[in-house]
């Protein structure tokens, strides 16, 4: 890589896409400048301290700052030393559920004095089809030939570091040479590069994730069946799985949460004129499935009063991450109903959460929210009633 004073920019280099990605990027040896407009967290990193739960990045942050390989800055004006440009901001959708692209185009707008036609720009944020289309308008003011690409990320939030060097790479982009560059960048550590048109690769990125959230769906769907007719859901999963392949996909029931798996069902209802009734059909399963449980807890208490712990109020499993956690609609739902409710997360920090152990101790009903591996040891009480719908927690002695 020649002629810029750095190798690569990562935009939104400080958030949970970017900068794992700049971290993998400078554990290859190349030079990485993080951009990013959230200054105190930029200055957690340069100081070595992760901003959030990924297994693997402490090493890597180390060495990446002992190497000197990476530059923290909020100047756009930064972005013009680097060969290739990573786009990894979040995009989300309206309070309809409909995709909102004007940050991401207002930030092409913005950045376009600092973008050149003869770097790489790569887009790796989940994006409605149709938008790198767009972008490259917004950038072609003079009809010059710009390289974007669209090389969508797909790993598992808190595991990137792992998945980064593990998952094939898909890649796209607005001409050959574009697509030549993109995988040249991302076979540093790709174990495959998988190259589509652009629309392709658009699309892949949010069946992917409506798949998985449909795969949610059918799990919650059959929970609650069970639950009616007073029947172990985990029991009849396991006999299911247990050496017949052709089950094997089904997920365990739970919380189907986050900033990723519901927004990226609801651009595809967006992009068919909201006729995605398999996805709207997913979101009224797992959405619901807070308010089927504590209907489940009614019928057998009254409520008012009762003490209810929530154990894990991150949106999935061993990560500190809590937006769009579905713990807290759970705990909302409950205390309408007049219940008292603790919190209680492994990884997330609040000053109202308690210890898992002392919510044991002073709830009369736990509910596992999220799946955290210290639960899998813990011992519960004997007559402490526990709704565990991920099926987690060793049986009560």
């Amino acid at each position: 890589m020649g002629g810029y004073a750095k190798d690569i920019c990562v935009v939104g280099g400080a958030g949970h896409v970017g900068l794992p990605l700049a971290l993998a990027f400078a554990a290859a040896d190349r030079n990485v400048i993080i951009y990013d407009l959230d200054t105190a967290t930029m200055d957690v990193i340069s100081n070595g301290t992760m901003p959030f739960v990924e297994h693997g990045a402490e090493p890597l942050l180390e060495q990446a700052l002992r190497e000197d390989r990476l530059t923290f800055t909020a100047e756009p004006q930064q972005i013009e030393q680097a060969e290739y440009v990573i786009v990894a901001i979040g995009t989300p959708v309206d309070e309809y559920l409909n995709p909102k692209l004007r940050a991401l185009l207002d930030l092409f707008k913005g950045l376009r004095p600092y973008l050149s036609p003869s770097q790489t720009i790569i887009i790796r944020s989940t994006v409605f089809p149709g938008t790198c289309r767009h972008v490259e308008r917004v950038l072609d003011e003079e009809e010059d030939q710009w390289k974007i690409a669209y090389c969508p990320e797909r790993i598992a939030q808190g595991f990137a570091i792992r998945e980064l060097s593990e998952l094939p790479q898909i890649v796209s982009g607005t001409s050959s040479e574009t697509v030549e560059s993109a995988a040249r960048l991302f076979a540093l550590f790709a174990p495959e590069i998988v190259r589509l048109e652009i629309e392709e690769a658009e699309l892949a990125k949010l069946f992917s994730n409506a798949w998985r959230y449909v795969q949610f769906a059918a799990s919650n769907q059959f929970y609650m069946l069970a639950n009616t007719v007073g029947a172990d859901f985990n029991r009849i999963r396991d006999a299911m799985v247990r050496g017949y392949g052709r089950a094997a996909s089904l997920p365990k029931a739970g919380f189907a949460a986050g900033p990723c798996l519901l927004k990226d069902t609801m651009q595809l209802a967006a992009l068919n004129s909201n006729n995605f009734w398999l996805g709207h059909s997913a979101m009224m399963v797992n959405e619901g499935l807070p308010s089927f449980i504590v209907e489940s807890l009614n019928r057998k208490y009254d409520l008012a009063g009762m003490r209810v712990g929530i154990l894990g109020m991150a949106f999935k499993a061993d990560v500190d991450d809590t937006r769009d956690s579905l713990s807290y609609k759970l705990g909302k739902i409950l205390r309408f109903h007049g219940a008292v409710v603790g919190y209680s997360d492994e990884f997330a920090k609040d000053p109202t959460f308690v210890s898992k152990e002392e919510l044991l101790r002073t709830s009369q009903v736990i509910i596992v929210g999220v799946p955290h591996s210290a639960y899998h040891s813990l011992v519960v009480p004997p007559g402490l009633d526990v709704v565990d719908l991920w099926g987690i927690l060793p049986k009560q002695v």
